[in-house]
């Protein structure tokens, strides 16, 4: 089959990869397209993926804004893509793609691991089958309008972690200064729906707090463009923000502790047993409410519960069974066809 996959964010890139190798391992050819946001075109390159990047993002100018850049993408895509033979089209909720494949007709199935984002309603009542982990509540998936599930066991995390092997070399590429403190931030979304009405203050003051600190290396990780030139203009000496992708797993596991206002990350430090922060400031999925009760995610609600201490002992890595769920989303996306 002629499988087009979307990649809109970062943490898109590295789900698919496991996936588009045990497709095209089964004779499929896929159909790559990117979105020009955050670290998606750089990893995909860096991954070695052919891709053909399309669109970008609206940046922080509101919900009409982001649903116009997001159609006239999919306009894009449906040029790009208008003589080529497509049989199915899969994302890990890709508005623009969900959009294009109603317009074109074609079947469409989407992953998803967050039930707050009120952005669901689109992608999962135009999909044909819908792919969340067991943790994603039935309730909500009846809300959001989906209308055919499957659920697999753990978290998406695990499924492109499954052959993880951690670098050894790597912090000396990357110019990581391993004698000190390495925390790895990232800052909040806060121009989604899921941010809207949520002002996180904690993150500027963890900045404040280490960006002064001499033993503390700070690893910035921006969204956007305008994330990047803020932080750049505070002048802190202990705050660097690399100026290429860098392999995330691996930057990861080499950070002394991560600490995210998203989801993505802090899940993967949990798999690779890193101690994590959320000060996520809106509603707690049901991914990370399992991760928390399982004492592998902390949340942060004050500076003081932070702990800024070199990593002595590595917590188990959470890869148990993992390849074997690889198989699992693979044989999950195809059913709609194959069946």
């Amino acid at each position: 089959m002629n499988i087009w996959i979307d990649l809109a964010n970062s943490p898109q890139v590295p789900f698919f990869r496991p996936i588009i190798t045990e497709l095209e391992r089964r004779g499929h050819r896929t159909i790559i397209t990117s979105r020009h946001y955050a670290q998606t075109v750089g990893l995909a390159d860096k991954l070695g993926l052919v891709h053909t990047p399309i669109g970008g993002h609206a940046g922080e100018k509101g919900l009409l804004s982001s649903l116009w850049v997001n159609f006239e993408r999919a306009r894009q895509q449906l040029k790009f893509l208008a003589k080529q033979p497509i049989d199915l089209a899969i994302s890990h909720n890709a508005y623009a793609q969900a959009m294009a494949s109603a317009m074109r007709r074609l079947p469409f199935v989407t992953a998803m691991d967050y039930e707050h984002q009120q952005g669901n309603h689109l992608p999962f009542r135009l999909a044909k089958l819908v792919i969340v982990p067991e943790a994603f509540p039935n309730d909500q998936l009846k809300r959001f309008g989906a209308r055919r599930v499957f659920k697999y066991p753990g978290i998406k995390e695990q499924i492109y972690l499954s052959d993880f092997v951690p670098d050894p070399d790597f912090s000396r590429q990357a110019g990581i200064d391993e004698q000190k403190i390495i925390v790895l931030i990232r800052p909040p979304a806060t121009w989604t729906l899921y941010h809207q009405g949520f002002e996180n203050h904690l993150f500027g003051q963890i900045l404040q707090q280490l960006g002064h600190r001499p033993d503390v290396s700070i690893i910035f990780l921006p969204r956007i463009a305008e994330q990047r030139v803020a932080v750049e203009n505070l002048g802190l000496p202990s705050v660097w923000i690399p100026k290429v992708a860098l392999d995330g797993a691996n930057l990861i596991y080499a950070s002394d502790l991560v600490v995210s206002a998203g989801g993505t990350m802090n899940r993967e430090a949990a798999v690779l047993g890193v101690p994590v922060y959320t000060m996520f400031a809106g509603k707690i999925g049901a991914v990370d409410q399992y991760l928390i009760d399982a004492g592998r995610l902390n949340k942060l609600e004050t500076f003081a519960q932070l702990s800024v201490t070199k990593r002595v002992e590595k917590m188990s890595l959470l890869l148990a069974s993992s390849k074997e769920l690889v198989l699992q989303v693979t044989d999950a996306f195809l059913s709609i066809i194959e069946n």
